[in-house]
């Protein structure tokens, strides 16, 4: 399996495979591989030659230090597991920090039409930046024709979306649905810092989701929303950030429901110290 740490020479490789007709998928990671990351991977290897997996744990989308320094780092862990899937069609791209923004780790400052400040960008200053300046990286570095992306950050997915439309990018970009532990968590590389209390009572946030698809239909966004609050509000263990139903285009919060327009309803919990995201079509 080969595995690269700078850009001249992953480049050099990605330019030989484009030579050679070779389709080239993109899988951004920060690591911690799992069987979620595993689902976008597989995807990928079936519409494409080779697939790039990224793995960099990507400082400038980070508004919290803490988080940033108790973020998982399992490389050899992750190639092992990536060595299960194919040795030969799985590329691994594993820059150090310097590699990608040299001396000064700033972010670049996108406009996204105002995606940008709804549901996480209300609570994660400067994040989207983050996740633009290193994904546009990513993108210039492996030049893919495919990038596969986890509906889990659907936002984030969105924004991506609106990236590659804005600065005309040749890249497909794909979401792919949310990959569900067994009881309905959906996996995060985050749930490995669930201590046992809190891993057994998330699967109450996706439960919440699910009834709130149900609800959807015969009641108002604003009632839904109340319910929710307070089936938080009863929860000991588990605390509430946000609950939201919005417009899956413009991601803003729900005036009148339209039979027009899609909607999905996005939530942020803290279980203890993990902060845990999840979201669910409603139409």
């Amino acid at each position: 399996m080969q595995v690269f740490n700078t850009k001249e020479k992953i480049e050099e490789v990605i330019k030989t495979l484009k030579n050679q007709n070779i389709t080239i998928g993109l899988v951004p990671t920060m690591g911690a591989l799992h069987a979620g990351h595993l689902s976008l991977i597989k995807r990928g290897l079936n519409e494409n030659d080779k697939v790039v997996v990224s793995i960099f744990v990507n400082p400038t989308q980070f508004n919290n230090q803490e988080d940033l320094e108790k973020y998982p780092r399992t490389l050899n862990r992750d190639v092992k597991l990536l060595k299960t899937i194919s040795e030969d069609k799985i590329i691994i791209f594993s820059p150090s920090i310097k590699e990608i923004y040299g001396r000064e780790v700033l972010s670049s400052t996108f406009n996204f039409d105002g995606l940008e400040f709804e549901m996480e960008g209300k609570f994660r200053e400067g994040h989207f930046d983050g996740v633009g300046t290193i994904v546009i990286r990513l993108f210039e570095i492996v030049k893919p024709h495919n990038a596969y992306f986890g509906e889990k950050d659907f936002q984030q997915l969105q924004i991506i979306r609106k990236l590659v439309e804005k600065h005309k990018l040749r890249v497909n970009v794909i979401g792919c649905e949310i990959y569900r532990e067994p009881n309905g968590l959906a996996m995060s590389s985050r749930n490995e810092r669930l201590l046992p209390i809190y891993k057994s009572e998330a699967p109450f946030i996706y439960k919440t989701l699910q009834v709130t698809k149900d609800k959807f239909t015969a009641i108002s966004a604003n009632k839904i929303t109340e319910w929710v609050v307070k089936e938080f509000t009863r929860n000991a263990l588990l605390k509430l950030e946000y609950f939201i139903i919005a417009d899956v285009n413009t991601l803003k919060p729900i005036q009148r429901k339209s039979r027009k327009k899609q909607y999905r309803a996005f939530i942020a919990v803290y279980a203890g110290e993990v902060r845990l995201i999840d979201n669910i079509a409603l139409n």
